[in-house]
């Protein structure tokens, strides 16, 4: 069982994801931006083997306007040994890592234009996985998408959409069940169209669910994932804030809730990511109680929690 967080490391002083206004776009300020991004994701993941945290959702702008017809640039070719460099270090401490593109990614969309430019960004943000060398168990985590005032409709779209995508694509895509729009239910009935494994949020599931029980649900998404093709399940993790609105994420890990999470695992042993605000602070806890209870191997040269 590996634990993660997303996007930013707040310890360090870089972030992977810096970007610049599209009106001052220029190759040079590109070249620099995607070299100074790069090199940050290095020190992030070594950050978090040092922690013993070996999963992490790599931020969407490594590569600034990666899908934009603005970006000429042959990033690709001009950065593949650096792109290499990164998946080899993934690779050698047995790291996993995914994308999460941002909510304008919506592929059962009525507008033609934001179906094509979604497909245009997973291309991108798939193409990046491809560039490191890594296997389709590393994948693109999306929502089904919108409802548009007719479930079966929004469905439907998505499947259509789907048969379009580039197999370098649906290799890695797994769909979300989110909090208010599509139940781990509907991304079952999708599931069961196409084969694109399920990533399980908990949470989500607290706030929008048919009855199933947490046990229940996890098995239920786990039995999405191919073993060989998908890798070991996927799943977010997060708990209420207290005292406000319902579907707001806590801020920092709720260790009692945690550990009772824990205890509807079963034979499920999935990847955490927790989508919870301080990030590594709280990742850096999972992974003690994870190692008091067993469940993880030893951390390697282990900061003071």
């Amino acid at each position: 069982m590996k634990i993660g967080y997303p996007c930013v490391n707040e310890s360090l002083d870089c972030t992977s994801t810096s970007t610049f206004r599209l009106a001052s776009y220029t190759d040079e300020r590109l070249e620099l931006t995607v070299r100074n991004n790069l090199n940050c994701l290095l020190r992030i993941l070594e950050f978090n083997v040092a922690q013993g945290m070996l999963f992490f959702r790599i931020g969407s702008g490594v590569v600034p306007f990666g899908s934009h017809p603005v970006n000429t640039f042959p990033w690709q070719t001009h950065f593949a040994a650096e792109f290499r460099a990164v998946g080899d270090y993934i690779k050698a401490h047995n790291m996993r890592v995914s994308f999460h593109p941002d909510q304008f990614v919506v592929l059962n969309s009525p507008d033609a234009g934001i179906v094509e430019r979604s497909i245009a960004e997973l291309v991108y943000q798939g193409s990046m996985l491809d560039l490191m060398g890594l296997d389709s168990t590393h994948k693109l985590q999306i929502h089904v998408g919108g409802l548009y005032g007719d479930r079966e409709l929004a469905i439907s779209r998505f499947i259509a959409t789907y048969h379009r995508l580039p197999a370098a694509v649906t290799a890695r895509l797994v769909i979300e069940n989110d909090d208010r729009l599509f139940s781990l239910q509907d991304c079952l009935r999708v599931h069961e169209a196409v084969g694109i494994p399920i990533l399980f949020d908990n949470f989500h599931h607290e706030c929008l669910n048919h009855g199933e029980s947490m046990s229940e649900a996890l098995r239920l998404a786990a039995g999405t994932w191919h073993p060989e093709r998908d890798g070991t399940m996927m799943m977010d993790y997060s708990s209420q804030a207290p005292g406000e609105r319902k579907g707001k994420h806590t801020t920092s890990l709720v260790e009692e809730l945690f550990r009772e999470f824990l205890t509807h695992l079963q034979s499920v042993d999935p990847d955490i990511m927790l989508e919870i605000k301080d990030k590594e602070i709280s990742a850096r806890r999972a992974v003690a109680i994870l190692h008091e209870l067993g469940l993880a191997s030893p951390t390697p040269q282990s900061l003071p929690i």
